[in-house]
């Protein structure tokens, strides 16, 4: 049987957890706090260490230091409800073997446990955990972690990275987070938004161009490739560049070479490039809008964000964090009720993170007597809603994502709700103003 420390401060968990552990054939050596584990490997050797962070006065992260100063070999896998980009980073700089959110299913963990067990020592010198650098990205449901968990593993290299993801979602936060910790951090970071390019002047604006290269050009240009050498260069929106140029950038890409516009000569360039897309560039290229040797250089590392309705766990945490911002902002004391908070948590949220950001600002204002609450978050909604063209509001958008839930499920509620990520009671709620109960 193989040897396994399980440290979590919660009795019912780690009873349920420990015998899911010993019935798959491991000898579980389960404690409740900090103090317990340390001294457990200070006295002995464990190959597999399953660790809460947040525990007591000191967390799991103090307990993968001792293992891994007990034995670079031991394979530590950490678990938190409270998940965050932070802890993510530092449990992947302390040599953590994986992170996972709860709640999780066992079958996870025990997956996990089974590649932890094949991995073997791999050698690596211990390194010095570093201050976590900061981060505006908020959300710890699972999807969110796993973000987190590729952002960490990719942004040390040059990798390409595409992303992609509804309009809101936080796509740009995303490079940002890439850049911010890559050795290239000190060094420029430069957004484009393609789609606001005319394909006309899309190559004078990342190439460069001469002075005379075209009417009006009085002056060198220097492109946004040149002016971020040693950086990052983010292409928001790449699936808008026109396909004349898609050949132009995918030689760029392969040889990191420009030639200003007017130009004789190349000039090399050294920056990391990250794209980002709401549109899906496979289903493009299938349609020839899309180059797909272009499609293929880009999509070496990909990161899909899902949508806030996704991950409706996520929407109190960032609810606080913009109550917080704005009420600082304005010098205001603004509060979200109980029934407030389940109207934000409630609602679908087509236009993601940004369009919830916006609703929290309106309300800090606006809500009377500074009190959030289901009434005023539903008027807001209306409120923000174009009423310009029947059908396209966003509480119609949010009643066909419904109607079309529950055709799929056979008009079964409990499943309907449990699929748009809210309770059955608030389902039945917003079926009533809809006039579907």
């Amino acid at each position: 049987m193989t040897p396994l420390l399980l440290v979590e401060d919660d009795d019912s968990v780690r009873s349920t957890l420990a015998t899911f552990l010993e019935l798959e054939g491991y000898a579980v050596d389960a404690v409740s706090s900090t103090r317990e584990a340390l001294e457990r490997l200070s006295s002995r050797t464990y190959p597999l260490v399953v660790s809460d962070i947040y525990i007591d006065s000191r967390t799991g992260l103090d307990i993968l230091q001792a293992a891994r100063a007990s034995s670079p070999d031991t394979k530590v896998i950490l678990m938190s409800a409270r998940g965050s980009m932070e802890t993510v980073m530092a449990a992947t700089r302390g040599g953590a073997y994986d992170y996972i959110a709860k709640p999780f299913e066992f079958d996870e963990l025990l997956q996990i446990l089974k590649r932890a067990e094949g991995a073997g020592g791999d050698g690596d010198e211990e390194v010095e955990p570093e201050e976590p650098l900061p981060t505006e990205m908020i959300g710890s449901s699972p999807k969110m972690v796993e973000i987190y968990k590729t952002i960490s593993r990719v942004a040390p290299t040059d990798a390409l990275v595409l992303i992609e993801g509804e309009t809101g979602t936080g796509k740009e936060l995303i490079a940002h987070m890439i850049h911010r910790n890559s050795p290239r951090a000190h060094m420029p970071f430069v957004p484009v938004d393609c789609a606001s390019l005319a394909p006309s002047l899309i190559e004078s604006e990342l190439f460069g161009a001469m002075r005379g290269a075209y009417t009006g050009a009085d002056r060198d240009r220097t492109g946004v490739f040149e002016a971020a050498n040693g950086g990052t260069v983010f292409l928001d929106e790449i699936g808008e560049i026109d396909l004349n140029f898609q050949l132009k950038l995918l030689r760029f890409l392969q040889e990191k070479e420009i030639r200003p516009l007017g130009s004789s000569r190349p000039k090399k360039v050294d920056v990391r490039v990250i794209a980002a897309t709401n549109r899906n560039l496979r289903k493009m290229v299938e349609e020839g809008k899309f180059r797909e040797d272009l499609w293929y250089r880009l999509d070496v590392v990909r990161i899909t964000v899902p949508p806030l309705r996704e991950r409706h766990g996520d929407i109190p945490l960032l609810a606080a964090a913009f109550l917080k911002r704005y009420n600082e902002r304005y010098g205001l004391d603004a509060r979200i009720t109980e029934s407030g908070m389940r109207a934000l948590t409630g609602y679908t949220w087509p236009g993601n993170v940004r369009q919830l950001q916006h609703m929290i600002e309106r309300l800090v204002i606006l809500a009377p007597g500074g009190r959030i609450t289901e009434d005023a978050v539903e008027e807001a909604i209306r409120a923000s809603s174009p009423r310009e063209e029947p059908g396209e509001t966003l509480a119609e958008a949010e009643a066909e994502q419904i109607r079309k839930v529950l055709a799929a499920t056979g008009g079964n509620k409990s499943r309907a709700a449990r699929i748009l990520g809210i309770e059955r009671k608030t389902l039945y709620r917003k079926l009533e103003r809809m006039g579907l109960a």
